[in-house]
């Protein structure tokens, strides 16, 4: 895309704010979003004027046109203050999204600001991402012993035949146990959290006052980090940045859990999803040993956010064939770029591997996930991928994989549930006794966080 740094906009040019658009979450958005992405492309092409719950918004669709957005920070903005129709109050003031926009952290930052927030994350998070440090080590093994022991729960409940979701039983509870871990919840705050993020993941109409609450027991974590170090990132991000209030250090934890639970989350149900399925070239990478590939290839068929975070257009710019107004609101839509990227793949003039490492579930450009972050989401998905992988000799979806649920919603598209039969081999990991929990940031029992989540997931609320 050409800058076009002096070009002014056609006197008789549209504004985004007088055209006719179509609501995106439909549905039939809801049940064949490529469908709806396909039509858009072809009526408006690379870039749509849609309604997203009654605001009007660009959906950039090309994957040229969704990287060039992701990469010029200086022409694409990421902090909401830009956004016209807010500062003009021409958003509705009960909007949905609104709430989460506006809690001001490293995602809705720019330049310098946002650049200190990424030194602090890199360096807070680099010693779990390093495999040879002792923390490294230990969060590592605590994904596969999780994970483990969510298999043995499973065959103890159900039998080593049985059913199972792999999302409430197995997906879910495991990211909520590493965020824990991770994080360094005391016992008293973590269960607390455990519900609170469920009930902010899930939406509805509860929804607003769990992400409040939530954001109140992350600033609680940093005050109790603060006065009880240990070996956390909570506690290195203080270390990174002493000068972090606890309620700015709660507002970048509350953005990590989100990532680290519905994205991470998603990315390990895509990935299990593919497989079951039998995508070929998902069980080509697999049956070659070759576990990242695997999930690269699941990410590009269904990436964990369909449609990134907006930017804001500094200035009039020209993108695809339209002209986006100073402080208009563009939402770069991954999962229909990547379409684009599928159909080069699948051309014999170019090898799979272009499209694989160029996929954009980690986002791209100057706030893409900071590389400590990517290296330990990797990790945790290849070994929750793997696990089940190793452990089950056997698994079916129980419903036609176009049959399934899905949250389809203005950013995420995950499963909501992963239902199969399954055969547990011989090696089931055998049950062991969860270790006490030391206050100064040690693990959280396991049975401890599947009791929070079962309160909540069968009615305990």
């Amino acid at each position: 895309m050409e800058a076009h740094s002096h070009a002014v906009p056609p006197a008789d040019g549209t504004p985004l704010g007088s055209l006719p658009v179509e609501p995106l979450l439909t549905a039939e958005f809801d049940v064949d979003p490529g469908a709806v992405y396909e039509r858009l492309r072809d009526t408006y092409g690379p870039v749509a004027p849609v309604g997203l719950m009654g605001v009007p918004v660009w959906l950039v669709l090309g994957y040229t046109e969704v990287t060039e957005v992701l990469r010029n920070e200086g022409l694409w903005r990421r902090d909401i203050r830009y956004w016209r129709a807010r500062a003009e109050g021409r958003l509705p003031r009960d909007w949905p999204l609104l709430a989460g926009y506006e809690v001001r952290q490293m995602m809705f930052m720019d330049d310098e600001e946002h650049l200190g927030s990424r030194r602090t994350h890199h360096s807070a998070l680099s010693p779990f991402q390093d495999a040879r440090s002792p923390e490294g080590w230990e969060v590592r093994a605590a994904v596969a012993r999780y994970a483990d022991e969510l298999v043995r729960m499973l065959a103890a409940e159900s039998g080593t035949v049985g059913f199972a979701d792999l999302g409430a039983q197995y997906t879910r509870p495991l990211l909520l146990m590493v965020t824990t871990q991770l994080f360094g919840c005391p016992v008293e705050l973590g269960d607390a959290l455990v519900m609170d993020l469920w009930r902010m993941l899930d939406g509805g109409p509860d929804s607003g006052p769990a992400t409040a609450r939530a954001l109140g027991a992350f600033t609680r974590l940093a005050a109790h980090r603060r006065a009880l170090p240990g070996d956390d990132l909570t506690s290195y991000m203080l270390l990174a940045d002493p000068q972090l209030s606890d309620e700015q250090l709660g507002r970048e934890l509350f953005m990590n859990a989100v990532y680290l639970n519905d994205i991470t989350g998603n990315m390990v149900l895509n990935t299990l999803l593919e497989v079951l399925r039998g995508n070929a070239a998902v069980r080509r990478s697999l049956s070659a040993g070759q576990l990242g590939e695997t999930v690269n290839r699941a990410a590009l068929v269904n990436p964990p956010v369909a449609n990134m975070c907006f930017r804001f257009a500094a200035r009039d710019v020209r993108l695809g064939d339209v002209w986006v107004r100073a402080g208009d609101a563009v939402s770069p839509s991954a999962a229909a770029a990547h379409r684009d990227l599928l159909a080069i793949g699948s051309s014999h003039m170019v090898g799979s591997t272009v499209s694989t490492r160029a996929h954009l579930g980690w986002g791209a450009g100057p706030h893409q996930c900071p590389s400590a972050a990517r290296e330990l989401g990797g990790m945790i998905v290849s070994t929750a991928v793997g696990r089940v992988l190793d452990h089950f000799v056997r698994a079916e979806l129980t419903l036609p994989s176009d049959q399934l649920p899905w949250r389809s919603g203005p950013v995420v598209r995950g499963l909501r549930l992963l239902p199969v039969r399954y055969e547990l081999g011989a090696g089931v990991p055998a049950s062991r006794r969860p270790d006490p929990t030391p206050e100064n940031g040690g693990e959280m029992p396991v049975r401890g966080l599947l009791a929070s989540l079962r309160r909540l997931m069968f009615g305990g609320r």
